[in-house]
């Protein structure tokens, strides 16, 4: 594991192994603030203070649900997800970021430093990306702006002529460097993986569709 991913819960998204072990039998997963029985979906909160990712329940996620809830401790983990249609991002401007590979995922700090991270076989590898390379993106791409510190970034895939740019809530972008360290093999990864990541991006349009199908119906 990189020193770069001192989150200890995210830490272990990124390097989950290729066979996880079960839960022990009637093992009950609970809120980590107030011990609550959890359903298998629920959502994060991100400790500002150890940078830690926390599991909530439906109360907790209530209680912290608004940007400032929290303070300076707690940030809720938004479950917002939107393609980003038209996103400008040429070659030059890639090549600015000083990203080496193509499927990255970005970050911004509340004070405004910006971070990469990129998936490998080991997990995720970190990167300090210019402020310079980052406000020439944002003035091509203002969308930026409505990035929210530290619990969203930009996904970019370019891998093999993909086009995929999106908005995440960053416990999905962990979950998809562990998707790639899981099915990675060989020296360039294999077609499996590569498979894998698409099927990721597919689901995540393929839900995007049904939320805007179920919106537009009410």
């Amino acid at each position: 594991m990189t020193p770069e991913l001192r989150t200890p819960r995210l830490a272990a998204l990124a390097s989950a192994p290729p066979r996880p072990v079960p839960p022990p039998a009637g093992a009950v997963e609970r809120c980590e603030l107030c011990a609550a029985p959890l359903h298998d979906a629920h959502r994060h909160l991100l400790d500002l203070e150890k940078g830690e990712l926390l599991c909530a329940c439906g109360a907790c996620t209530v209680l912290f649900d608004g940007q400032a809830a929290g303070g300076r401790h707690y940030r809720l983990i938004p479950d917002r997800r939107r393609e980003l249609t038209g996103f400008r991002l040429d070659g030059p401007l890639w090549a600015g970021l000083g990203i080496p590979v193509d499927l990255a995922f970005f970050s911004v700090s509340g004070t405004g430093e910006v971070t990469a991270r990129y998936p490998s076989p080991a997990g995720a590898l970190h990167a300090d990306v210019h402020a310079g390379s980052w406000r020439r993106l944002a003035e091509a791409n203002p969308v930026l702006a409505e990035l929210r510190p530290d619990v969203e970034a930009l996904v970019v895939h370019r891998a093999r002529d993909a086009a995929e740019h999106w908005i995440l809530p960053i416990d999905d972008c962990y979950r998809l460097t562990a998707l790639l360290r899981e099915h990675w093999t060989g020296f360039t990864g294999g077609e499996a993986v590569w498979h894998h990541i698409g099927a990721f991006f597919t689901e995540l349009r393929t839900a995007q569709a049904a939320t805007e199908e179920m919106r537009g119906t009410r």
